[in-house]
């Protein structure tokens, strides 16, 4: 087989995201500055060639708006974090001034940023996912790409679902760097947190769906390795179905099921294709999941893990106290208030809560379980205006008709309201990946 120039530079693009799936989706300090690095050495590799900056250049041009738009955000989450006179935060942060105030805070100079590192590690991370964007423009053009891109996150997904569900069947133990007792009950794998895993795992369900839709499509043209295609597809999907399911996330099964009823519907009603191989495949789903897991697992889990919201208001043991996530997000919702128009910086809300909560030598919590009010809290009103410009500028390119773009949306909406996993770059980067692969700018 002819590794052409082109496919080179995808293999590199998924090997990044190889690298973020494998240490916990990306989601530290250290792995944030690896990423940088490796997404800008392969975007500057990448321009390199006259037709892929000849393509980029089209793409700034079409998006110069947005663009322009993102790059002040950049600009302003830099600015959190400039040492500025003490006297200043008078205006720019009320709050952090009253309490430097109550600190007998010696220092002439102090940032908006309630966390200068982590803000730090945050911009360089919301610039690897414009660089990400920059990159998928590039080098991902065409169909054939694009369901190259969807092949690949069904084989990494099978191939995660099938390492979590052997350390969950282990009893989830701790093993060189992955950190699996956090959730003992739970499928995460590489990741820590089992939402996030499920998510991820969502995705890569929504990919391999498409790539048996593809293959239907062409049915006519199918050849040999189209057939084995398929048997592979279909076992990944069982597998990745698995994941999501032994994760016990209230938000990942209850996403997975709103994911397998749209399709279902598209398929019956909407496509009405020649084949029901899709459709029944969802139904074998189905079917898996109520009688064979169902019977290991017992009824009330299947069950159970659609109960969405009851997640959200019960209790999180730490110490010898309860707290429930709903106070973690009324306490964000309410010093959100205190720091209504510049935030408290990005990734500042673990400082922020250690620094109010009233018990905060007893709990602990390093995000708001509600991704909506924190960005809100991190950035301000004046960050959310410059971010909500950048991204209300793309409007124009969205496809609201499409299944996948119609399931991005509830999926954005569902884990801004209720998660966190809109914090994990790896999460960020699908939702980037899935936006770009299906607007009407794909392709042109």
């Amino acid at each position: 087989m002819k590794l052409t120039k082109n496919k080179k530079f995808q293999y590199c693009f998924f090997s990044i995201l190889f690298f973020y799936i494998i240490f916990n989706g990306g989601n530290s300090e250290l792995i944030i500055q690896i990423n940088f690095l490796l997404s800008s050495c392969l975007f500057f590799f990448c321009l390199k060639d006259k037709n892929y900056r000849t393509q980029l250049n089209t793409f700034l041009i079409k998006n110069k708006l947005s663009i322009i738009f993102y790059i002040l955000f950049l600009f302003y989450l830099a600015f959190q974090i400039l040492p500025l006179p003490v006297s200043m935060l008078k205006f720019f942060s009320p709050e952090k001034y009253y309490y430097l105030n109550l600190l007998d805070y010696d220092f002439n100079f102090s940032s908006i940023s309630l966390s200068v590192s982590s803000s730090f590690f945050q911009i360089l991370n919301y610039i690897s996912l414009i660089t990400i964007l920059f990159i998928l423009k590039m080098i991902f053009y065409t169909e054939t790409h694009k369901f190259r891109f969807y092949k690949f996150l069904s084989f990494i997904g099978f191939f995660s679902s099938i390492v979590a569900i052997t350390f969950y069947l282990y009893g989830n133990p701790d093993i060189f760097i992955f950190k699996n007792s956090f959730y003992k009950d739970s499928s995460t794998g590489f990741f820590i947190y089992r939402v996030a895993f499920s998510i991820f795992l969502i995705f890569c369900f929504i990919a391999s769906l498409e790539v048996l839709k593809n293959i239907e499509i062409k049915n006519n043209k199918s050849s040999k390795d189209d057939f084995f295609l398929k048997i592979y597809i279909r076992f990944f999907i069982i597998f990745i179905t698995i994941g999501i399911i032994t994760s016990f996330s209230r938000i990942g099964n209850f996403l997975l099921l709103l994911t397998i009823l749209f399709y279902f519907i598209n398929e019956t009603l909407v496509q009405k294709p020649k084949s029901n191989s899709i459709k029944y495949l969802i139904l074998i789903v189905i079917i898996f999941d109520i009688l064979i897991l169902g019977f290991y697992f017992g009824s009330n889990e299947i069950i159970e893990r659609f109960y969405l919201l009851n997640e959200e208001f019960s209790y999180l043991s730490i110490s010898e106290k309860n707290l429930s996530r709903f106070q973690i997000i009324k306490f964000s919702f309410y010093e959100f208030q205190n720091f209504f128009i510049f935030g408290y910086g990005s990734g500042g809300f673990e400082d922020l809560f250690k620094l109010k909560y009233n018990y905060s030598n007893t709990f602990f919590a390093n995000h708001a379980h509600s991704d909506l009010i924190e960005f809100f809290g991190e950035f301000g009103l004046f960050g959310i205006i410059l971010l909500f410009i950048s991204l209300a500028s793309q409007f124009k390119y969205f496809n609201f008709f499409k299944l996948e773009c119609l399931l991005l949306i509830i999926y954005a909406f569902t884990i801004l309201s209720f998660d966190f996993s809109l914090h994990i770059p790896l999460i960020q980067i699908l939702f980037i990946s899935f936006l770009y692969l299906n607007n009407k700018q794909f392709t042109q």
